[in-house]
C-alpha cells in the first residue's frame, strides 16, 4: 500500500507525462513505405473519434493506432485497396471521406438534395397560399359589417 502523500504526487506526475503520440517521426520510412504515400494514405481516411478530421491530422488515440495499423499494412506490402477494404470492413463507410455510392450510402449522398427540394416546395406553397389569401378580400357580409361598426365609431365619435 502506498502512503497517502506519494499517491496524489505519483498522480500529478503520471498527469503531466505527454501521452505517446505516434507522429510521422516515429515510423521508419526507409524500407518499403514511402513517406509521401504514407501521407496520402492516412490523409483519405477518417479519424473515427474526432469530427473532420483526417488520420494524418488527428491526435486521437484511435487515430494513432489506426496509422500503425496502416503503416504495418503497408509495410507488409498491401495495396492501398486492400488497406482501405480492410479499414472499411472493420469500421464501416464512415472511415472513407469519399464513400462510395451504394444503397447505404443514398441517405448520405442524396440527403441534403431531398430536403432542400421539400423545403423549397414547403416555402413555395405557403407563398403561394398567402398570396390567394390576400386577393379573396373580405366577403360582402364582412363588408357590411366593417361599414356598419365604422358607423357606428364615427357616430360615436360625432357625439
Amino acid at each position: 500500500m502506498l502512503p497517502r502523500l506519494l499517491r496524489p504526487a505519483l498522480l500529478g506526475l503520471a498527469m503531466s507525462m505527454p501521452a505517446h503520440a505516434s507522429t510521422l517521426a516515429d515510423f521508419d520510412f526507409t524500407g518499403n513505405v514511402s513517406e509521401a504515400h504514407y501521407k496520402e494514405v492516412i490523409s483519405e481516411l477518417r479519424c473515427l473519434v474526432c469530427q473532420n478530421e483526417s488520420l494524418a491530422s488527428s491526435q486521437a488515440e484511435l487515430a494513432q493506432d489506426l496509422r500503425e495499423e496502416v503503416y504495418k499494412m503497408m509495410d507488409a506490402g498491401k495495396t492501398d485497396d486492400e488497406i482501405v477494404e480492410f479499414l472499411v470492413a472493420r469500421y464501416g463507410d464512415f472511415v472513407l471521406y469519399d464513400p462510395p455510392l451504394k444503397p447505404s450510402t443514398w441517405l448520405l449522398w442524396f440527403g441534403p438534395f431531398v430536403l432542400a427540394a421539400l423545403a423549397l416546395l414547403v416555402m413555395g406553397y405557403t407563398v403561394r397560399k398567402r398570396s390567394r389569401g390576400v386577393e379573396q378580400g373580405l366577403t360582402a357580409a364582412e363588408r357590411e359589417r366593417v361599414a356598419s361598426l365604422l358607423g357606428e365609431e364615427t357616430e360615436n365619435r360625432k357625439s
